[in-house]
């Protein structure tokens, strides 16, 4: 699977006999507890085949975990650790945008090379930092490659907007809501909520009476879950509803049948590409976890492949790794992976966005065409 792995590093790097002979240190932080957890999993169960795999090819590294709660103090807390106790070479992570974006100033400050796997804030990567580079695709993608499928399928003219008023949340729902503009959509409800918040009804039935032809959403798992279980409470029936990845992607919304049945979502990865080592990385995940896996967790492995073989190439040395990083080409489970600069944003590699809906309870890709495994069901039915 990743012997597929083609990593092309500078010929100075490669050149130099023995180096890194020693085993280099690599910091992961990541939402292991916390509210996010239950995403934060697939990043952890990534990262663990990724060590199993480096070993295989005798790249030795000392993985130097840290959670960070899902909170951004904490996190911030924890790259202080890393970069200046723990001395590591390099940092994969953190997930949410919010503790990504903070810590990639300490990464910044402290010189240490930060690989990004699944945090989508625009932001992150349009700040000209020279040492934080972005495995998956930013915001914009995830709007775009949404809202597309349903210009594809249909003729929708008018959008609701609902989303957590995270980084994640607002800049995802932003990028959205400029792309709306430039089609002549019609937004009839903007809404952002508090994360966590215990009762969405009244503001989905406002967003009801207006009765628009696709409803937006922006939400980690527990959230996504409450919002379609009170959508279906209160009627609200637009013609898709539209999840921009993140709890919308996960096993656990996608088992509420009753629910997520139909919900169209974005995601950064599936089985069904052809992509090197993705379908064998989807069924050694299922046999080792018991679990299908999430995007994420296919973000987390290549992150790490790609931080670990380059970082024991440049010998655990900081400023020879972020050079690795800035000129290397990679070609896995990710497809090819190249971190360039480009509309604004640095070390961001330019990753294809795929399109899924959950049909007859699995998550099944419906666009790009070449990858789809199933038709997709538009409009969205009406409810049971």
């Amino acid at each position: 699977m990743m012997n597929k792995l083609v990593n092309i590093l500078p010929a100075l790097v490669l050149a130099l006999p023995g180096l890194g002979t020693a085993q280099v240190k690599i910091g992961f932080i990541n939402s292991i507890t916390g509210p996010e957890a239950p995403i934060g999993e697939n990043l952890t169960n990534g990262v663990d085949l990724a060590m199993e795999d480096l070993a295989k090819k005798g790249v030795k590294i000392t993985l130097v975990k840290q959670d960070d709660t899902g909170k951004t103090p904490v996190a911030m807390s924890a790259m202080e650790q890393l970069a200046t106790g723990d001395e590591v070479a390099a940092v994969v992570g953190p997930y949410t945008s919010a503790n990504a974006n903070a810590v990639a100033k300490l990464a910044a400050q402290y010189k240490v090379p930060q690989v990004i796997p699944a945090a989508a804030k625009e932001d992150i990567t349009k700040q000209n930092n020279a040492y934080v580079f972005r495995l998956n695709a930013p915001a914009h993608q995830y709007a775009q490659s949404l809202l597309d499928a349903a210009f594809t399928f249909g003729k929708p003219k008018s959008i609701a907007f609902i989303y957590e008023n995270t980084d994640f949340g607002t800049s995802t729902s932003k990028t959205a809501k400029d792309y709306v503009a430039q089609k002549g959509f019609q937004v009839v409800a903007d809404v952002s909520y508090p994360k966590g918040s215990a009762d969405y009804r009244s503001t989905l039935a406002q967003i009801k009476s207006k009765n628009p032809d696709l409803v937006f959403m922006v939400s980690y798992v527990a959230d996504a879950i409450l919002l379609m279980r009170q959508s279906r409470e209160v009627g609200l029936q637009p013609q898709a509803f539209l999840g921009a990845g993140a709890g919308f992607t996960t096993t656990d919304f996608a088992k509420e049948h009753a629910i997520s049945e139909n919900v169209i979502s974005c995601t950064q990865w599936t089985e069904d590409v052809n992509w090197p080592g993705a379908k064998e990385f989807g069924k050694r995940y299922k046999a080792k976890f018991g679990k299908e896996p999430t995007y994420h967790a296919a973000c987390a492995y290549a992150s790490m492949m790609i931080m670990a073989e380059t970082a024991k190439h440049a010998g655990g040395d900081r400023a020879k790794t972020r050079d690795g990083l800035k000129a290397g080409k990679w070609n896995g489970v990710m497809g090819e992976v190249q971190f360039a600069d480009y509309e604004g944003f640095t070390n961001q590699n330019n990753h294809q966005m795929l399109v899924q809906q959950i049909i007859n309870g699995n998550y099944e890709t419906i666009l790009p065409t070449k990858f789809s495994t199933k038709k997709a069901v538009y409009p969205f039915p009406k409810w049971k």
